[in-house]
C-alpha cells in the first residue's frame, strides 16, 4: 500500500509487489481526446491494458469511456484543465483535484484511485490534498516525449525502448503521433520480453 508517512511518489512498479516476469505500465495523459478510439483499437489488437489520466474539460458523456473500462483499462485523474498545481493555493488545488475526481467517478461509477498532476508538478499542498482524498499520486519513470516529437516519431519509440527497464512506468499522450508509433512500440517492447500490467485496483 501507499506509504503516506514517507510521502513516496509512485514512479516505478517497484513501489508495489513486482512479479517475476519483465513488466511495464503504459500510461496516456491529456485525454479523453479525438484519437482515443484508434489508441484503444491498437491496445486491443495487442491485448495490452493501459492507464488513462483524464482532464475534466475533455470528458464528455459521448467519449468512449465505457469501452475503456470494458476492455480492462484504468482511468485516473489529471485535473480540471491542466493547470500547474504548484501555482495554486492549497484550497484551489483541493477544488481542482476533488472536482476532477468526482467528475470521473460520477460519469463512470467507479472510484478513482490514482491522480497524475499536470506536468508532473506537485508540492506539499498537493500531497496533503491527495492524502485527504485517499488518492495516490502517480508519476512516471520513462517519458516518450511524444508531445515534442510530432515530426520525428521514430524517436518516440527510441526514447521508450532504450530507457525502459523492468517495472518502468511509461508516459505517453493521446496524440496523433503516438497513435502512429504505438503499434511498433508495443511490438518492440514485447520483443524485449516485456508484458504490460496495471497497478492494484
Amino acid at each position: 500500500m501507499y506509504d503516506w508517512n514517507n510521502k513516496e511518489i509512485w514512479t516505478n512498479q517497484q513501489n508495489w509487489d513486482r512479479p517475476q516476469s519483465k513488466s511495464l505500465i503504459l500510461t496516456f495523459d491529456d485525454g479523453p481526446s479525438s484519437v482515443l478510439i484508434p489508441l484503444l483499437d491498437i491496445l486491443k489488437k495487442h491485448d495490452v491494458k493501459a492507464m488513462f489520466f483524464w482532464q475534466s474539460r475533455l470528458l464528455y458523456k459521448k467519449r468512449p469511456w465505457k469501452r475503456v473500462l470494458k476492455e480492462g483499462h484504468m482511468i485516473g485523474g489529471h485535473s480540471l484543465r491542466h493547470r500547474d498545481l504548484t501555482r495554486l493555493s492549497c484550497y484551489e488545488q483541493e477544488h481542482d483535484i476533488h472536482n476532477n475526481i468526482k467528475h470521473i467517478e460520477s460519469l463512470t461509477g467507479q472510484k478513482v484511485k490514482y491522480f497524475r498532476p499536470p506536468y508532473g508538478q506537485f508540492n506539499e499542498d498537493t500531497l496533503q490534498v491527495l492524502k485527504k482524498l485517499d488518492v495516490v499520486p502517480f508519476l512516471w519513470e520513462v517519458a516518450g516525449l511524444d508531445w515534442e516529437l510530432k515530426h520525428n516519431q521514430n524517436q518516440i519509440v527510441h526514447n521508450v525502448v532504450n530507457y525502459a527497464d523492468h517495472g518502468s512506468i511509461i508516459l505517453l499522450h493521446e496524440l496523433k503521433q503516438t497513435v502512429m508509433i504505438l503499434d511498433d512500440l508495443i511490438d518492440e517492447l514485447k520483443r524485449e520480453g516485456y508484458e504490460f500490467i496495471l497497478p492494484p485496483e
